[in-house]
């Protein structure tokens, strides 16, 4: 199934891989959002997920090793920022901001030494006779678990929030804090949670990076793709089928610009290279021309302080 000397097939397949790091960030800064925190640290978060995970991975000749060493370097960043906006209570925009730059240049200085290294290779998840189905086969089963876990992270998420008591909570905390505080629930250690949530799951998109779709380190290897997340989670208004939905977009934007360079396409190598970005910021000023509708999905204290005395 080929069109203009792309294979389609390929394409899909390509995309989901391409996706992952995006929807494992993306779903978790959903959570955070939800509970009514706005962390715009998750570049910096996926670029020390991406670190730490390599360098765990590395080290330990395990690339499941290195995944979890990926979402403990995100976790990490997260109770930082969550120390520094629900303890000290500081702005939380100027906080995330912060805390990017600050991934960027750990994640640089831990680095060093380990450029022109590779690590070790994560396998596809072997489905037997799955795998031989045309069309159907190369999509959905010759992929290795990251794939299948953003994609139940995101099943998981939906089902959590709409029907279980933590996901009540959670919403709660997210929309009126006070209110929630005021009924006996510990606002503060939500939100501590939900960011957790978030910088694990911001990791171990980090560590993806650099463990299976470019396999060895570089500075500033996530390229922007924490704040592509971030857009993603409004362009999804909050929602987890729309986030996945989002995701896909941009990974299929971004395999198409490279296939469509592999395939000599007469289109200039600088326009391709910033197509999955321009749209992202296309489709953002749409949904901001539908400010009522976009809006309704926002938690109403999002990014407003809690004081628990107030």
């Amino acid at each position: 199934m080929t069109i203009g000397g792309i294979d389609l097939v390929v394409l899909i397949a390509s995309l989901m891989v391409a996706s992952t790091p995006i929807l494992l960030a993306a779903i978790g800064e959903l959570i955070a959002e939800k509970s009514g925190v706005l962390n715009l640290g998750v570049e910096g978060m996926m670029i020390m997920g991406a670190i730490c995970g390599f360098v765990a991975a590395v080290h330990s000749g395990s690339p499941v090793v290195g995944f979890f060493g990926g979402a403990l370097g995100g976790t990490a960043m997260a109770l930082l920022f969550a120390f520094l906006t629900q303890i000290l209570l500081s702005n939380q925009v100027a906080t995330g901001l912060a805390l990017t730059l600050f991934g960027l240049g750990l994640s640089a200085l831990i680095g060093q030494g380990y450029n022109g290294v590779r690590p070790p290779q994560t396998d596809n998840l072997n489905f037997g006779p799955l795998t031989q189905i045309p069309v159907l086969g190369p999509i959905l089963f010759q992929h290795d678990w990251v794939v299948y876990l953003s994609l139940a992270l995101v099943a998981g998420t939906w089902a959590v929030l709409r029907y279980s008591r933590v996901g009540l909570i959670l919403r709660a905390v997210g929309e009126n804090h006070d209110a929630a505080h005021a009924l006996g629930y510990r606002v503060r250690t939500v939100r501590t949670l939900a960011l957790m949530f978030g910088g694990a799951c911001a990791g171990m998109g980090g560590a993806y990076i650099s463990l299976v779709r470019v396999p060895q380190w570089s500075d500033g290897m996530t390229a922007g793709a924490g704040w592509i997340a971030l857009a993603i989670v409004v362009f999804a208004s909050w929602r987890p089928w729309r986030v996945l939905l989002g995701a896909y977009i941009f990974g299929g934007v971004t395999v198409l610009q490279l296939r469509l360079q592999a395939a000599g396409i007469a289109i200039p190598v600088q326009i391709l290279s910033m197509a999955p970005y321009l749209i992202t910021i296309l489709v953002l000023v749409i949904m901001s021309a539908r400010r009522g509708r976009a809006a309704i999905g926002a938690p109403a204290s999002l990014g407003r302080i809690f004081h628990a005395s107030s």
